[in-house]
């Protein structure tokens, strides 16, 4: 989860998110010549395939990547939602402070059906592992339940945790990235998990995936200022975890008991309140990104195409089929 240091540094004398460090700073002008900004598309192109969502916790695909699922999903995906674990760990409902397991499970899972609603998904799956206690899990296990979850719902694209990326720290998430990664390959072959097809699965390979992270490999850019506003309600969505739920109505409150009060907090109820403040505040990242290449708000991932290492078929084989292929007389 992300969230730690952006409710520390926010509610502590109004310091910034660490999202407010864009993830290109660190990228030479020549790397970024390199990187494909995605744009909005026109209809549904992508009607027919299918998106697997993929999160370690009910926060991380909303503030990572909401905006790409839900403008996917906007133009023809059918999206489906994965959280591994039950988020068990989490904060209390709306309180920023530990309660019980029970609790928070609950709550979490509540606000996880949520989101997916909010983004246009058909429907979830819940792997329910302890929250921080996936490096304990078996990683075959976890890849073969990812895989029967591909086959099932054949699923063409992925978004998820990198794999390969760099200052991960947290368990939950490096594997379920190394789980999806493997899953995504496996998927599509036919001597792998022979019993799930005996069931009556087909091998279905992943084609491409759209991977995020803390600091990212970053070869595509997405345009998502067109789902803003749902990348918002995903995360107010989200009141079992910040930056969400109400901080900003708590803010302005705080503010009214000592005579001020911020301008971007609206003066009206505080359902407005708590949006502005996750607009202003906990989509600073995706609005300084989108300003690098000329739109309003973005997000940053590691992608990879069909037919690079480990995503489905090469497309130079596909493209020669379709020009050489000939009937067989």
């Amino acid at each position: 989860m992300l969230r730690r240091n952006f409710l520390t540094q926010l509610m502590a004398a109004g310091a910034m998110s660490k999202f407010a460090a864009s993830p290109l700073a660190a990228q030479t002008e020549s790397s970024r010549s390199n990187i494909f900004l995605e744009r909005p598309a026109t209809g549904q192109p992508h009607k027919g395939k299918v998106l697997l969502a993929l999160q370690a916790h009910s926060d991380d695909i909303p503030l990572s990547a909401a905006g790409t699922v839900a403008k996917l999903i906007e133009e023809g995906y059918t999206g489906y939602l994965v959280r591994a674990t039950n988020d068990d760990m989490g904060d209390a409902p709306g309180l920023g402070t530990p309660g019980t397991i029970g609790e928070n499970a609950l709550h979490n899972e509540r606000d996880n059906e949520e989101i997916a609603r909010i983004l246009g998904c058909k429907r979830t799956f819940n792997l329910n592992y302890n929250n921080h206690r996936m490096a304990d899990i078996s990683l075959n296990e976890l890849i073969s339940r990812l895989i029967l979850i591909i086959r099932l719902v054949k699923a063409d694209t992925v978004v998820c945790w990198d794999p390969w990326a760099h200052d991960e720290e947290n368990p939950d998430h490096y594997m379920l990235a190394r789980g999806v990664e493997a899953a995504c390959w496996m998927a599509g072959r036919s001597h792998d998990y022979e019993e799930q097809l005996a069931a009556g699965l087909s091998p279905h390979a992943v084609a491409d995936k759209y991977y995020f992270a803390r600091r990212p490999e970053i070869t595509r850019v997405v345009d998502i200022s067109a789902q803003i506003d749902k990348k918002v309600e995903a995360n107010r969505a989200n009141s079992a975890k910040g930056p969400a739920g109400h901080l900003g109505s708590r803010l302005r409150a705080d503010l009214a008991k000592k005579g001020q009060r911020l301008a971007v907090l609206g003066n009206g109820d505080d359902l407005s309140a708590d949006r502005n403040y996750i607009k202003e505040f906990g989509m600073r990242r995706n609005r300084e990104l989108g300003a690098k290449y000329g739109v309003e708000y973005a997000e940053a991932f590691h992608y990879l195409a069909p037919g690079s290492a480990g995503a489905g078929t090469d497309p130079v084989v596909e493209d020669y089929v379709r020009q050489h292929a000939a009937p067989v007389k």
